[in-house]
């Protein structure tokens, strides 16, 4: 385990108010299935935006579904307005090689053209395989190839970070 400590809770409320001043009217917020999921849920409501925010799974997008496949219950995509010409704000947790941003990305035209998709993310732990940058980022930090970070939450919402080596 390593001996890195990130805040969640306080790196939240960075990326809070970062997408605050992000934000134009009628951008919808799209979470990406599960961390940037429960991310897109808390900032609708800290921000007081009306209706819910989407979610997307990339799991049926994925580069390595062949080898992954289609674990039980990974098809999360919901998406509760129209995607046709809206300026969406896609929310993940933890940004890495590129590859699901980009699996997300074609869940998304499946469902229609949006006037613009634009990225935030909690951390970007650098390591790009794909041409992919966030338009928001909380924290920008470098973690070893073999170490896995991502997003927890517990019963009352709180947000962590679990580390793990051997991704």
């Amino acid at each position: 385990m390593s001996t890195l400590h990130l805040d969640a809770e306080a790196l939240y409320a960075d990326l809070l108010d970062a997408v605050r001043q992000f934000l134009q009217p009628g951008t919808a917020l799209v979470g990406i299935w599960s961390g940037g999921a429960w991310l897109a849920e808390r900032l609708q409501r800290d921000l007081m935006l009306a209706g819910e925010a989407g979610v997307i799974s990339s799991a049926l997008h994925r580069d390595d579904f062949g080898s992954r496949g289609l674990a039980a219950g990974t098809d999360h995509t919901r998406l509760p307005f129209e995607i046709e010409g809206r300026h969406l704000l896609l929310i993940d947790d933890v940004l890495y090689t590129g590859r699901t941003i980009r699996a997300a990305i074609n869940e998304l035209y499946d469902f229609g053209r949006p006037a613009s998709v634009a990225l935030a993310v909690l951390v970007d732990r650098g390591g790009r395989e794909l041409p992919i940058a966030a338009a928001v980022s909380a924290a920008r930090i470098t973690l070893p190839r073999e170490q896995r970070l991502s997003l927890a939450r517990d019963a009352a919402g709180r947000f962590s970070f679990d580390i793990e080596e051997g991704a």
